[in-house]
């Protein structure tokens, strides 16, 4: 079945960048041109006016976790609570909402510090208090740091002895009493543990996740770590058939040989809309949770400068696995001193294999990536995916945290444009929602919550800002000869919008709509 789109401004991201017409055939875009033109060989077909709206590639999301973003529809948000009594109050109410029996779990998210008085977490009293008969996982917003209260540390089998591991803490008060709080590879261990929900739970919320990223015009989605325990998740995926978007997902190395032995029709390829794209690492934390690895301290301390999560040689060997099974990897670096440990292990690794810089490798967040590195970026083949949203969302934060000249370098995207880099953004999804729109938005105008111009010289065009969402974004997964662009040949893949981002005032751009978001040729969202 063919249709033929006319009507509105068409962006191809391509050139030239605009098109009168665009022509698709079953999955595929047969044509992009003159209205004319396409008229005579669209011959009878389905016919689209636009009225005036605009159409474009799909967004390609270059960095989220689509598994935690489903299980985030099975827990309770506490987004944007600001007392520690309101926290506990609504984990209350939720326990007798739900009907939570004692001594099941009971799973929160979103729960920022930042937003409390003193910036400082809820007391261990305070957590057990919410959920007196039940173990409780409260995860910070970052994902980086977790809440635990007794029941769940005795469930966990934590306590005051536990040794912390390399790349993370237990944190404990002056007497060495546990508080409840867990960071970085603390956190990560004991988080595996939990019990995940069923199958019938989870296909649901599989759906629902699905569902929020086509919304947002989002055709492709990543599962941004996919560790062993994850993995019979993924056979239920495949064997259902559930899934309409493309899901290209990054294990972990330990996980990398499971994944190889049991989904082998999906290394390099995609099967029922699933792709095993590489390997994936993590090298520090968060700068909002103040666990991401900085060459200087924070403001306030005089020596803490948050950590690393893995030492230089573990590094290294990942990046010669991923060398050895000619594979992608995607590598967590939010600190500038995460950056630099990145950036002198690949150098090491591509002394030993040099094919690693055609393998795209990415670094992930690249929050506060320093100008004086980012040559070293282009000529390790490195691709920056910056979560430049941070901007808006914990701007403010950041100025606390960073003082305001290293905030100011937050998502420094103008400065990787002068560098000839080519980049892709990304929200980190359960972090935040998928809105590539209010990405686009944060790029081009850089304000935070509260208003501040955080970065002036790091604002970046539109266009620059679009293009990091389709055809970069599709180019950091090997695709762009089919997706993030409208040409002959590519994947149907399109979004529709309200008004054309190329002319719309750098204010509005958070607020464009997105009508309808088009996967294969099918429409998979509709306002």
């Amino acid at each position: 079945m063919k249709t033929l789109y006319t009507g509105g401004p068409i962006l191809t991201m391509g050139q030239p960048l605009y098109a009168e017409a665009l022509l698709v055939d079953g999955d595929k875009i047969a044509a992009v041109g003159a209205k004319a033109d396409l008229e005579a060989l669209a011959g009878r077909c389905r016919r689209v006016d636009l009225q005036g709206a605009a159409l474009m590639p799909a967004f390609v999301d270059a960095h989220s976790h689509f598994t935690q973003v489903a299980l985030s529809f099975l827990q309770l948000s506490v987004e944007g609570v600001t007392t520690e009594q309101a926290l506990v109050e609504a984990i209350q109410n939720y326990i007798k909402q739900e009907q939570i029996r004692p001594g099941e779990w009971v799973q929160v998210r979103d729960y920022d510090n930042n937003l409390l008085p003193g910036a400082a977490h809820p007391s261990m009293a305070a957590l057990n208090a919410a959920a007196p008969r039940n173990p409780l996982f409260v995860q910070h917003k970052s994902g980086h740091i977790g809440l635990f209260n007794h029941c769940a540390l005795e469930r966990l089998g934590v306590t005051p002895k536990t040794p912390d591991p390399e790349g993370g803490r237990f944190v404990r008060d002056q007497e060495g009493n546990l508080t409840g709080c867990a960071e970085e590879n603390a956190l990560f261990a004991v988080q595996r543990k939990i019990l995940l929900p069923g199958p019938r739970s989870l296909m649901q919320a599989y759906a629902k996740a699905q569902e929020l990223y086509a919304s947002h015009g989002i055709a492709t989605v990543q599962e941004g770590m996919l560790d062993a325990q994850m993995l019979p998740l993924y056979t239920m995926l495949e064997q259902s058939e559930l899934l309409q978007l493309d899901v290209v997902a990054y294990p972990d190395a330990a996980a990398y040989p499971k994944v190889k032995e049991q989904f082998p029709q999906c290394i390099g390829q995609y099967h029922h809309h699933i792709r095993m794209g590489g390997i994936k690492m993590f090298l520090d934390g968060s700068p909002q949770g103040r666990t991401a690895w900085l060459s200087a301290p924070y403001e306030g301390e005089k020596e803490y400068c948050g950590y690393g999560t893995l030492s230089d040689q573990a590094v290294t060997d990942n990046f010669l696995l991923a060398a050895r099974e000619h594979t992608q990897i995607l590598a967590h670096c939010n600190g500038d001193a995460a950056a630099q440990q990145y950036l002198d292990c690949l150098e090491r690794a591509e002394e030993q294999a040099p094919e690693l810089a055609k393998l795209r490798p990415v670094m992930i967040h690249a929050q506060l990536l320093r100008p004086d590195q980012m040559p070293r970026l282009k000529v390790l083949g490195v691709i920056p995916s910056f979560f430049v949203a941070h901007v808006f969302h914990w701007g403010d934060v950041h100025i606390r945290n960073l003082g305001l000249e290293r905030a100011s370098r937050i998502s420094a995207v103008a400065s990787a444009l002068r560098c000839g880099l080519r980049f892709t953004f990304h929200q980190d999804s359960p972090v935040i929602a998928p809105d590539m729109l209010e990405t686009i938005w944060c790029a081009v105008e850089r304000r935070t919550r509260e208003g501040v111009l955080l970065g002036e010289e790091e604002r970046i065009p539109v266009d620059q800002a679009l293009r990091a969402v389709t055809i970069h974004a599709a180019y950091q997964y090997f695709e762009e000869d089919k997706k993030g662009i409208l040409r002959t040949g590519a994947n149907a893949d399109l979004v529709i919008l309200d008004r054309n981002p190329m002319v719309t005032p750098g204010p509005e751009l958070k607020n464009i709509q997105v009508l309808q978001t088009i996967k294969d040729g099918k429409t998979i969202y509709k306002q």
